[in-house]
């Protein structure tokens, strides 16, 4: 029989109950309809606790009972393609049994008990060998695109007593036993559990060293992110932040995608649980859903549940990241996170701080954004979980608290502006307000895989649209009569990679990915058409020659012409830039001033 306890008090998500000897951060079934809650605080003989589902119609006086472990989620296979909410329950198979609509106390396993698993046992492994947490029991083939390790928990280890032969095992069934070192044999499943808010063990930290490559140009180029970083995309309603984080999950070259939705818009999410399911994967050339995993929590479901939805999403891409693969999760966003702290400590009647946030924002901020990185996992695999977090602050002001302590943790900072989505310029990441913490290292890889000359050219470029900012202020106040032939060439230029660089349709079958190879050819390619410019403009030239060239509309161009596999395109582009300055230089009789 589980421990029962009686409620005493009900508000809203948050319930006071008569429970002793309860545990703090224990998991309970609240009322008849058995509510999934997790108890938040303890006093004496009563407990707090919070409920991931609506509270109407709980009384006082109805039973609560203990389940004996905190919040935790099932791993193992089957957890790939699957569309889940906030606390691990699958909303398709909730859909084909209840409907439309979330039955309250619904206790459907997150994994299918009732699929057999073709499960290979690991050959290196014998029976009477000592094996480690971590250790990879054998192998389950979970979609065409990914082989599932199974491993022993992290909170197993001791004298392998006995290994299942190759065959078809449902998740229930014993593949292992294991005998611990206080003689207890402990028997281990294809899946295990694992609490939500204790991070997964690993060796130890190792230094990121890859780029996350993303397919856009003006994060990739720009302000790269490192596998195994933390970064951040802020802006308002209507900049763009959920069209950036869906071509990061399609096109990035990470071997598993988690998104999680929590608190955002309904319609926004049904538009990602329609549209991921039809995506090609372009790695693989099958669909994307085969390495991808959603958790879905709209605004209208409980609160308190997207509190959680965070921790399940890293706590599964922990897992794989401890399989040894590469993991992304995209949390969309942070700030309804936030919002669901802030209140829940008003009903707790905790003391607020900034704009009504508990004074714990920033350290719940900074624990969930430790748990990316790349480590030494306890079998021995390097792999990495980078973690991109949406924020959504109110008005577009960076300055309110989530935004600015999210600001202070991670290291690369993808600014959306509302000026420039209203320009339709997309991706509308603000190359002012924008920064990566990962240049120095990202150089690195760029020197030894795709041009050594990558650094100069980002620099060159990023110093090009900052002088152009500030000339665009002067033009605004005393209008273009007032710029030199070279300042008029710089905004000239600089609009030009903005358009025939940072500007990329996701909905364009060549530009909606970006090799790295194009990217700093096309950057290259434009600097080129600068530097030519100058040259002439110190001759004589005069400006309106230069920009009146049919040369500068099919660099804008160029982009959506060649895609990353006909690079020979762009590279030809090289040749007609050197006709058209010499063309230039011949009609105003330079040819002896540039062979001198």
């Amino acid at each position: 029989m589980l421990p029962i306890g009686k409620i005493i008090e009900v508000n809203g998500p948050i319930v006071t109950i008569q429970f002793p000897g309860i545990r703090n951060g224990e998991q309970v079934r609240v009322g008849k309809l058995g509510l999934m809650g997790e108890v938040i605080s303890l006093e004496e003989e009563q407990a707090i606790i919070q409920v991931y589902e609506s509270t109407e119609s709980l009384r006082p006086g109805e039973d609560v009972h203990a389940l004996g472990h905190p919040l935790s989620v099932e791993l193992g296979p089957g957890l790939m393609g699957q569309i889940f909410d906030g606390v691990q329950r699958p909303l398709n198979t909730i859909f084909a049994e209840s409907g439309e609509f979330i039955p309250r106390g619904s206790q459907i396993l997150p994994l299918a008990r009732d699929k057999a698993w073709h499960f290979q046992p690991n050959v290196q492994l014998s029976v009477g060998q000592m094996i480690s947490a971590g250790s990879v029991l054998g192998q389950v083939q979970e979609t065409p695109t990914i082989v599932h390790h199974i491993l022993v928990p992290p909170d197993c280890q001791g004298e392998l007593v006995s290994l299942a032969i190759e065959s078809q095992y449902t998740l229930e069934q014993v593949i292992a036993s294991v005998k611990r070192s206080d003689g207890r044999v402990q028997q281990l499943k294809l899946f295990h559990r694992w609490p939500v808010r204790k991070p997964r063990p690993y060796k130890n930290r190792d230094h990121a060293v890859v780029p996350l490559l993303t397919g856009q140009r003006i994060l990739d180029t720009f302000f790269p992110l490192l596998k195994g970083g933390k970064s951040a995309i802020p802006g308002p309603f209507g900049a763009g932040k959920t069209m950036l984080q869906q071509q990061i999950a399609r096109w990035s070259n990470a071997d598993i995608v988690i998104y999680v939705g929590c608190g955002e818009r309904g319609n926004e999410l049904v538009d990602i649980l329609e549209s991921f399911p039809q995506l090609t994967d372009p790695h693989t050339g099958r669909s994307l859903m085969e390495r991808t995993l959603l958790i879905a929590n709209t605004s209208n479901m409980p609160v308190v549940a997207r509190e959680a939805s965070i921790y399940v999403g890293v706590t599964i891409a922990e897992y794989y990241r401890d399989q040894g693969y590469d993991v992304v999760m995209v949390a969309d966003s942070t700030s309804r996170w936030a919002e669901a702290l802030r209140e829940v400590a008003g009903r707790l009647g905790q003391m607020p701080v900034e704009e009504g946030y508990p004074a714990y924002l920033a350290s719940r901020l900074a624990a969930f954004y430790e748990r990316a990185g790349r480590v030494v996992t306890l079998d021995d695999k390097k792999s990495s979980i980078t973690l991109i977090g949406a924020v959504s602050p109110p008005g577009g002001d960076f300055s309110e608290p989530v935004t600015s302590h999210t600001k202070e943790i991670i290291q690369t900072f993808w600014a959306l502006s509302k000026e420039l989505a209203d320009a339709r310029h997309y991706p509308s990441v603000d190359w002012n307000e924008s920064f990566s913490g990962y240049v120095t290292i990202a150089q690195q890889w760029w020197a030894e895989n795709v041009d050594k000359h990558w650094l100069v050219s980002r620099n060159q470029a990023l110093n090009l649209l900052a002088q152009a900012d500030e000339l665009a202020r002067i033009v605004n106040l005393v209008g273009p009569e007032a710029l030199s032939s070279i300042q008029r060439w710089v905004l000239e230029s600089a609009a030009i990679i903005r358009e025939g660089i940072l500007q990329q349709s996701a909905i364009d079958e060549i530009d909606s990915f970006c090799s790295p190879e194009k990217q700093i050819l096309l950057l290259k390619l434009i600097l080129k058409i600068y530097q030519q410019g100058i040259e002439l403009l110190n001759l004589g030239v005069p400006v309106q020659q230069l920009t009146q060239l049919p040369l500068l509309a099919k660099a804008r161009r160029l982009k959506s012409t060649a895609s990353s596999q006909d690079l020979t395109k762009i590279q030809a582009f090289e040749q007609d830039i050197i006709a058209a300055f010499n063309q230039i230089r011949s009609e105003y009789g330079y040819e002896q001033a540039q062979a001198a």
